[in-house]
């Protein structure tokens, strides 16, 4: 297959080409190796032209790695034991691995023929909560599941756990190949909030984080506010959540604040930002002084009237107050009603340039790269999307689908789109495959409001996106996230070009999933794109007795499960989990 051509033969003027032309601003290592900007040198530490050390991978080994299940959900399933109301979870059986041909027909013998190009893995929508910031709209729970839901206090520790998956895996469970990366795909925190930054960067990155903010010695929000609304875990109290069978936990609000330790990806990890890391609630206009007073401030909202809560969620479902201003009067009228909160400078909202200031910043380097795919060009240029090196004859593209002026749903800005295209016509000149990532789904990018930081510039949606990218032979996949469902949908142009969008579900929600996906050459004018999904490594029967951070974890999947309102929907059908993509790619 021609245009997938091996490591060993990819030319140096092919990726000067592609870097000049698309303004790269990092490069993923190779299969244990680190290439030098502008050379096609090797080395197990190198530097860029800046002297910064470019990422490395996990050394290949001595003799390839044999496929397996194990740690996968090939090999078994969390599921519920039970039949009704609080439903322990236990060891179930496993997905199978489903072939689909929708876009070309696999062909026998490409088991035997087929190579690794190359493997990594998808985090989507970790949502690290500050369960005890003001701006959180808990109080919206009876509109949706999603405005609170049990098992946020425990976000820090399951994202831990999913850390400590990965770094426990034999390489890809198809092919046996080294994992190349980690690509998290937006929605790392939860509400805009510095505090939640710093532990989604430590969790990545390896260090030590307390989920807590306020009162540095206690938990202070709606799950010790002796409010029925919400589970009261440590109370005698006989709230909502209980009455459906949720157990009660002496101790449970002090060890989820309790500080505990990640050891970081071993992999080299890549950052794309979704809209609740640059929207206030994920939904509003960044940049109202009043939401970043309240945000660090004293005083909380922890209960609202039945009609306004209404009022309130079918306006932000609706997109009919992106800039937040009814929300805000809410907040006004309600001031009496709030309860007194230790203030915290630390929940502060972060800007655009923080995020990326953040991520530059060498405590947070952990596996590399510096900037986990952002530069100081980013900075400089007030963008937040790039393209990195993935391996040799493959481009990986990470974009910022967050609209600036408001609403959870998507779209690009023309400077974006246009430069989308510039870097796919460049990778099909000099023969690159393309792995895009972003945050929103094509069906979820249908916000065209204004960036009121660009006015005058179109924003562009889903449907052109689809099109763009069916432009050109060199696109295999656009991985994204937002809807916390997993989904796999082929998209098709009528001249043959083809490419698979895959959506994995969230690490909020249950099922709690995270992503492989390996991409091979069948050697037949097929590539086949691998998916297979995995669950954090926290065991799937829980002890109440167990605060231990793997306790916490194991109860963070099974609270998951049991939430009032959530959707049971989000594992999505079979073929939408473990796959074989067959692709034609001549």
């Amino acid at each position: 297959m021609s245009r997938i051509r091996s490591v060993a033969t990819a030319t140096v003027r092919d990726r000067r080409a592609f870097l000049a032309a698309t303004g790269a601003v990092s490069l993923s290592a190779g299969i244990g190796l680190a290439l030098r900007p502008g050379s096609g040198e090797a080395a197990a530490h190198t530097a860029s032209a800046e002297g910064q050390p470019l990422a490395v991978s996990r050394p290949a080994p001595a003799a390839p790695l044999a496929p397996y299940t194990r740690g996968t959900t090939l090999s078994t399933v969390a599921v519920p034991r039970g039949g009704s109301g609080y439903r322990r979870l236990g060891d179930g059986p496993a997905w199978s691995r489903v072939v689909r041909g929708d876009l070309a027909a696999p062909k026998a013998g490409r088991g035997e023929r087929r190579t690794a190009l190359a493997a990594f893995v998808q985090f989507t929508d970790l949502h690290l909560v500050d369960v005890q910031h003001p701006l959180r709209y808990e109080y919206l729970r009876s509109q949706t599941a999603s405005a609170w839901r049990p098992q946020e206090a425990l976000s820090v520790p399951g994202a831990v756990s999913l850390v400590e998956r990965v770094n426990a895996l034999r390489g890809a469970p198809v092919t046996g190949s080294p994992l190349h990366f980690v690509m998290t795909t937006g929605d790392n925190t939860d509400n805009n909030a510095k505090t939640e930054l710093d532990w989604f960067l430590k969790v990545m990155s390896g260090g030590r984080i307390t989920p807590n903010s306020g009162d540095p010695n206690r938990y202070e929000g709606v799950q010790n506010s002796d409010l029925k609304l919400y589970w009261q875990p440590d109370a005698a109290l006989r709230d909502a959540d209980k009455q459906l069978g949720f157990p009660r936990i002496d101790g449970f609000l002090a060890a989820a604040i309790r500080e505990l330790r990640s050891p970081g990806l071993n992999l080299p990890w890549y950052s794309t930002v979704g809209n609740h890391d640059s929207l206030p609630g994920g939904c509003y206009a960044p940049g109202d002084s009043f939401f970043a007073d309240f945000a660090v401030g004293g005083r909380k909202l922890m209960t609202l009237d039945e009609s306004e809560g209404v009022t309130i969620w079918n306006n932000v479902r609706k997109g009919g107050d992106p800039k937040g201003a009814a929300f805000k009067a809410m907040l006004k009228s309600q001031a009496r009603k709030m309860r007194s909160v230790t203030p915290d400078e630390g929940r502060a909202p972060f800007t655009p340039a923080e995020y990326l200031q953040a991520h530059l910043d060498p405590a947070h380097t952990g596996a590399g790269p510096i900037g986990h795919g952002y530069s100081q060009a980013n900075l400089a240029a007030k963008t937040q999307y790039y393209t990195f090196r993935i391996a040799d004859g493959l481009i990986g593209v990470s974009l910022d689908s967050t609209d600036p002026g408001g609403h959870y749903e998507g779209s690009l800005g023309t400077a974006q789109l246009r430069w989308l295209e510039r870097t796919l016509k460049t990778a099909e000149k000099n023969k690159e495959h393309v792995v895009v990532f972003s945050h929103h789904t094509s069906k979820s990018m249908r916000n065209l409001r204004e960036d009121p930081a660009h006015p005058g510039e179109r924003r562009h949606g889903g449907d052109e996106v689809l099109v763009l990218l069916g432009k050109y032979r060199s696109v295999l996949a656009w991985v994204n996230g937002h809807s916390h469902k997993n989904k796999i949908t082929p998209h098709s142009a009528p001249d043959g070009r083809s490419f698979w969008e895959v959506s994995t579900a969230s690490h909020i929600d249950f099922p709690q999933l995270a992503r492989v996906i390996e991409i091979v050459d069948n050697h037949d004018g097929t590539v086949s794109l691998f998916t297979t999904l995995i669950e954090s490594g926290a065991p799937h029967g829980t002890d109440f007795a167990d605060l231990s951070q793997t306790g916490l974890a194991a109860l963070y999947r099974e609270l998951s499960f049991n939430a009032p309102g959530s959707r049971t929907d989000l594992s999505g059908e079979p073929g939408d989990r473990n796959t074989e993509l067959v692709l034609k790619k001549g």
